[in-house]
Formats: structure tokens, C-alpha cells, sequence
């Protein structure tokens, strides 16, 4: 049994569902015998991302069982990070609690984020104690911290993870956010200042295989960088300089071999080089500010990070109309 001090605060846990049909039974069953023990009031938030198989007639079956669990269906599939905007904006409760559906995230290793978050953090992850993925998989996680360290800070960038604690009043400072550009860790930085970390144990897979492939990974880096730093422009405004640096010390060499030596810089093989590098540089320059223009765009669209589909309360209310 958990220490009492931690068993006040009521508790919100959000999953975002993708084509998991086939393990939602076993997580909701050891996670609700965690939440018995740490809480006297708490609920579960399944968002159902689209999935393709029957994970939303499972939420169904599971919602009927057990008042504890709600189920949001998404129209689509918007990417984790929408769905989990989606079921932090449903949280009732003090604290939320985020988690993978894919039973990685064990859930009887809450306790410690409740733990550490006891001690006046606003925002606390479950980091792994041992790396999880290949080389490529971890290579492109650390794309992604790296492109959180601009909006995070380097500290904190280092600790971001799925697993995640933080206090619910956090979401006020992102009730009017509407993009379809998301990143939770980022949203969370809008509302809170202390952020911490704690090792937590995380196991093997059950069943399926990760849908954060490594070209997702890289795409989710590169939006981060795109929409929620500066990066990316300073970057082709250091270029700029430097080329322009070179191509003036190149000029310099020339008039000066001319006018010192009387003798002309021959080559077309030169000439070419200089024109594709400057060409390329340019090329370069104007493909960072279009992705740029293109979510300034997206924006003004006012295009909504996720379209609620049904939730399950208001089809149990419908039925009872019926």
C-alpha cells in the first residue's frame, strides 16, 4: 500500500488509443488496481486516434464496465500529441497522468511520479533507466530533445519522456490553443516553471509494434523546430553570413591576384562551385522560411488539433433516451 500523503490527490489518467485493442483489458485491469491504492478518486481517459481495428468497441465494452473509464472517438488519426490535448482538456481531476497504451508504462511505477511530484514540482517524467530502442530509434529521440532544447531548455529537454505527471491547473495557460502542430511538453513549459524526473522501470511491449517509426520521429522533430523555435531561421541567417564571408574573401583573393600578380583566376570548374554553393544556400534559405509561412498559414486557417468524433457518456445517454 502507498504511503498515505500520497492517496489526496484525485487522479486523471489520459491514454491515447491507437490499434490496441487486443491489450486494453490487461492495462485497464493492473491500472486500476494501482489507482485503488493511490487515490481516493480518479478516472481513466481513453482517446481513441483513429484506430482501425476494434479498440473503440472495446472502450465501449470496458466503459460499461467500469464507471471509472471514459472514451473519447477521434474523427481521425491526429497524432498523439493531439489526442493527448484532447483528453487533458476532458481531465476532471487534480492531477493528470499520462501513459502509453501499449503496457510499457507499468502502471504500478505511478506512485513515484505522485512522489516526486509531492515535492513541488509542476511537471514531472518517467524517464527509463536503460535505453529501449536500436540505435536509430534513439537516434532520432535525440533529434527530437534536441529540437525541445530551444522552447524547454537544455535541462529540461534531457528529462522529457511519454510518461508524465503534472498538475491539471497547468492546462490554463493552453485552454485557447488551437493548432495542428502539438507538443505537449512544449504546452506544459506555458503554464509551469519546475519540471523534474524520476527513473521508473519500463517494460517490453505486449502485442502490435510502435507506430513512432523513425521517419515519424524525424518529422516530429523537424515540426518542433518549425513551430515552436527560432532555430531554424537563425540557422540560414548564420549561413547567409558565412557565405557572404566567403564569397567576400574569394573576391578579395581574385582582385587581388589580378591587380598583384596580373593574372586572372582561370576554371569553369571554380566559377560553377561557387555558383551551385551560393544556389544552394539560397535554395536552403527559402525552404525554412516556407515552412515557416506554411504553418503561419495553417494558423490563420484556425484548423482544430482534433474533432471529436463521440465520446462514450453520449452514447450511453442516447441509448437511455432510446
Amino acid at each position: 500500500m502507498t504511503d498515505s500523503s500520497f492517496a489526496t490527490p484525485s487522479l486523471s489518467v489520459v491514454i491515447p488509443v491507437y490499434n490496441s485493442q487486443a491489450i486494453l483489458s490487461e492495462l485497464l485491469e493492473s491500472l486500476g488496481t494501482a489507482l485503488r491504492q493511490l487515490s481516493y478518486r480518479y478516472e481513466v481517459i481513453l482517446v481513441n486516434d483513429g484506430s482501425r481495428d476494434g479498440s473503440w468497441d472495446e472502450i465501449n465494452r470496458l466503459t460499461s464496465v467500469h464507471s471509472w473509464i471514459r472514451g473519447i472517438n477521434l474523427m481521425r488519426n491526429y497524432g498523439q500529441h493531439n489526442a493527448l490535448l484532447c483528453g487533458i482538456r476532458a481531465a476532471r481531476n487534480e492531477i493528470i497522468i499520462v501513459m502509453d497504451d501499449d503496457l510499457q508504462h507499468p502502471p504500478d511505477e505511478i506512485a513515484k511520479l505522485l512522489s516526486k511530484l509531492a515535492e513541488g514540482y509542476d511537471v514531472v517524467y518517467g524517464v527509463p533507466k536503460e535505453g529501449q530502442h536500436g540505435f536509430l530509434r534513439d537516434a532520432a529521440a535525440w533529434m527530437t530533445k534536441l529540437a525541445l532544447k530551444s522552447a524547454l531548455g537544455a535541462e529540461t529537454a534531457s528529462k522529457v519522456s511519454p510518461y508524465r505527471a503534472f498538475r491539471t491547473k497547468l492546462r490554463n495557460a493552453f485552454a485557447d490553443y488551437q493548432s495542428s502542430f502539438v507538443s505537449i511538453d512544449v504546452l506544459l513549459t506555458w503554464g509551469g516553471g519546475r519540471f523534474g524526473a524520476v527513473p521508473v522501470r519500463y517494460d517490453p511491449r505486449r502485442a502490435g509494434k510502435s507506430q513512432y517509426t523513425l521517419r515519424k520521429l524525424v518529422t516530429h522533430a523537424l515540426n518542433m523546430m518549425t513551430g515552436f523555435s527560432i532555430i531554424p531561421l537563425q540557422l540560414a541567417t548564420l549561413i547567409g553570413f558565412g557565405l557572404t564571408f566567403i564569397g567576400i574573401t574569394l573576391l578579395g583573393f581574385v582582385l587581388g591576384r589580378y591587380f598583384v600578380r596580373g593574372v586572372e583566376v582561370p576554371g569553369f570548374t571554380f566559377l560553377a562551385s561557387i555558383i551551385i554553393i551560393f544556389s544552394g544556400a539560397q535554395l536552403f534559405a527559402l525552404g525554412i522560411f516556407g515552412e515557416y509561412l506554411a504553418r503561419i498559414h495553417f494558423r490563420m486557417m484556425e484548423r482544430p488539433s482534433y474533432v471529436v468524433l463521440c465520446t462514450t457518456s453520449e452514447r450511453t445517454a442516447e441509448h437511455r433516451l432510446v
